[in-house]
């Protein structure tokens, strides 16, 4: 007898008694236990837990199969796009296989590459991840953050580029920073935590950050404090030289909010204490550059698609621009368009702009008083980026991408406007075979929403084709077309990949990513079910071969959709989700999304949070769709107790057949830096798991 043959055991989950008041409603929380990954019985339960998954995954004849050719598929060369500090370059190569990328230095672009640093030689599982690289200004130094087993916790060290050792220096407790040197090449700023408790580092609530100078050879103890706000613990700080050296920028963010603040600090000047350009969280500003005193701006000020202007730093600017420019504290140099204005760089004296079109890229060269000079040729509907470089840098590189093309590299001149190949990978896969198609459909509201639908060409539309349908919504994140050897083999075994652009994303600027946050979040989930009924509705699948998937916020998004619509799925994969919507903003950065959620704390907010919150809408005796739930136990975002909680919940009011499992990765953490081994055993797992869900002939 196999496992298939028989109804799945499940570990048994203590309950505890354990109940809250939120505003006059009572919540019980039997599983609040599960909140310290580190006692005896929780990872008791993750042991649990894991035998019975693992045991179930191991007896699906295809997962070995499935292995095989996603490993087949990963194992070619993969480059970075290459960025020129001083007299070198920089990129990154992965030459198929390693769990990590490898950070190359060359002279030139014909010159003889070094390795600069290779992360793989740090740990014997590839659990060691670089995180951000920051270059000093003539390419002779290099800063770099180190992660261990996926945390968002960093140590910062500094490597001598020409000979590839490291100095003294040895940063910690640094999260949620880059840094960024002086051009002098004696030091750079950063921003860091106070130490945490050692034991509960993964779970503690990160406040008060403070932004640090720190001089080459002293120890981390003799940095400079530059700025704090004693009185804000919410605030974080990024500081940032700009390129003629002169300027310390300093964007100050509130949680996840896309408002943010500017000051600066006259770096010519070292008294000089820091200016209060912008102080109020009204809009968002994205530093570009400068000419002396004139700071250009991306903003969504008046403007919820983006646009460009100048704030000359020598006319005081009045405590808020409060979108007032009748007095001429700003010019708008690039006026808002039709499009969503994503990014924007300094090339050859002029703006290249980086736009989204229904969610893919067009690149649109601008002056810098504005005029229009022309738009970059890419080759179809997909994503564009890279554009870096300094401001009189005549050449650059970027890379595209789309569902069926893997990401090319371009040599791009800036004069000529000519695109040469720089770099194309070699893949074990036809792109011919398959199309994309983008479709927009109505949600609930009648708000249209578009999709990207990608297949075998000649496919035939009987409503029995397995569909994996995709979506995240949140935090004005856009999704766009992108290559993915997990999805190559998915559409190989003749599935349909469907990405669905929501409410709550960026792909529409801000008012659409406002759209689908706090009191309007239940319209990411209607415009998630809504592409699943359509789907349905124009033959493409039917409910029994239909899978939904989404990873952190779109992990929240997969556990809403189910609870609320559980008939409506054949299967069910959220990634480290936000599953308690009640206690997320107790553990570590979670506090910073009440910007996006709201907060169970707020009575008004309350009972839209409750309304949708995964873990609390769950309904004894229902019948949910084959369920696998993902996470890590090093995981310092979404802290693995909201996966640990739902499972449980899951497991304890499911009625049906299908299986309800929880997979918990060891030494990883949300996803990044996580080594390519563990990628692809997890993806097998995944499809695995489809395969036998979906009946799928493989």
């Amino acid at each position: 007898m196999t496992e298939f043959d028989r109804p799945l055991s499940y570990p048994t989950t203590r309950k505890a008694d354990q109940t809250d008041d939120y505003h006059g409603v009572q919540v019980s929380d039997p599983y609040r236990w599960l909140e310290d990954p580190d006692s005896e019985e929780t990872q008791a339960w993750v042991e649990a837990q894991n035998q019975v998954t693992f045991g179930y995954l191991s007896e699906i004849p295809a997962r070995e199969k499935i292995k095989q050719r996603l490993t087949k598929l990963w194992d070619y060369e993969k480059y970075g796009i290459p960025f020129k500090q001083g007299d070198r370059y920089f990129y990154y190569k992965n030459d198929g296989l390693q769990n990590q990328s490898v950070l190359y230095t060359l002279p030139s672009l014909d010159g003889e590459p070094k390795v600069l640093i290779d992360p793989n030689t740090l740990s014997e599982d590839g659990t060691v991840a670089l995180g951000g690289i920051a270059i000093s200004e003539e390419g002779q130094l290099m800063a770099y953050g180190l992660s261990t087993s996926g945390s968002d916790w960093q140590e910062w060290k500094v490597r001598d580029v020409a000979t590839g050792e490291d100095l003294s220096d040895h940063l910690k407790w640094i999260k949620f920073s880059g840094s960024s040197w002086t051009h002098d090449g004696k030091g750079f700023f950063y921003s860091r935590y106070d130490e945490p408790n050692e034991k509960t580092k993964h779970e503690d609530v990160n406040y008060y950050q403070k932004l640090f100078y720190h001089k080459i050879g002293t120890p981390q103890s003799e940095d400079v404090l530059i700025y704090e706000r004693p009185d804000q613990k919410e605030w974080g700080f990024s500081g940032g030289v700009t390129e003629d050296g002169r300027y310390l920028i300093i964007s100050v963010w509130q949680g996840t909010e896309t408002k943010n603040l500017i000051f600066y600090k006259d770096l010519t000047a070292p008294e000089s204490t820091v200016v209060e350009l912008i102080n109020k969280f009204e809009s968002e500003y994205s530093f570009i550059d400068n000419e002396g005193s004139l700071f250009w701006f991306q903003t969504d000020l008046n403007a919820p698609l983006g646009r460009v202007i100048a704030i000359d730093t020598n006319n005081p600017a009045p405590s808020s621009l409060a979108g007032d420019d009748s007095q001429g504290k700003f010019a708008e140099i690039i006026p808002e368009a039709a499009e969503t204005l994503g990014g924007i760089g300094l090339l050859n004296n002029q703006f290249v702009t980086s736009y989204l079109k229904d969610a893919y890229t067009q690149i649109k060269i601008f002056n810098l008083d504005g005029s229009f000079v022309r738009e970059i040729a890419l080759p179809g509907i997909g994503s564009a980026g890279g554009f870096g470089g300094k401001r009189h840098d005549t050449e650059t590189f970027y890379g595209y991408t789309s569902f069926t093309a893997p990401n090319i590299i371009y040599r791009y001149n800036m004069v000529t406007d000519e695109s040469t190949i720089y770099r194309q990978p070699n893949v074990d896969f036809n792109p011919d075979n398959y199309e994309t198609k983008q479709v927009f459909y109505p949600s609930k509201d009648g708000t249209e929403v578009p999709m990207f639908i990608t297949h075998k060409k000649g496919l035939l539309f009987d409503g029995n084709n397995p569909t994996y349908l995709y979506g995240y919504g949140g935090f004005g994140i856009s999704l766009t077309p992108s290559f993915s050897i997990s999805n190559v083999v998915w559409l190989e075994m003749g599935g349909i990949y469907a990405i669905a652009c929501l409410r709550g994303g960026g792909e529409y600027g801000e008012s659409w990513h406002q759209a689908g946050t706090k009191l309007n979040k239940q319209n990411v989930f209607d415009d998630f079910i809504s592409a699943a009924e359509w789907l349905i509705d124009h033959k493409y699948t039917k409910p029994a071969k239909l899978a939904i998937a989404g990873g952190s916020n779109g992990g929240l998004l997969v556990g809403a959709c189910m609870t609320q619509r559980p008939e409506l799925f054949g299967a069910a994969l959220p990634a480290v989700g936000v599953m308690d919507m009640l206690r997320f903003h107790k553990f570590t950065i979670g506090w910073a999304w009440t910007s996006e959620y709201g907060s169970p704390e707020n009575a008004a907010e309350f009972p839209t949070i409750h309304g949708y919150s995964p873990l609390h809408n769950l309904k004894p005796g229902t019948a949910y769709p084959a369920t696998m739930i993902t996470t890590a136990d090093h995981d310092d975002r979404v802290v693995p107790a909201h996966s640990f909680k739902f499972a449980s919940a899951l497991q304890e009011t499911h009625a049906g057949e299908k299986p309800v499992l929880i997979r918990i990765e060891t030494k990883a953490g949300h996803g990044a830096g996580k080594p390519t081994a563990k990628i692809i055993e997890e993806l097998a797992d995944e499809w695995a798991f489809l395969v036998r869900e979906l009946d799928i002939n493989v």
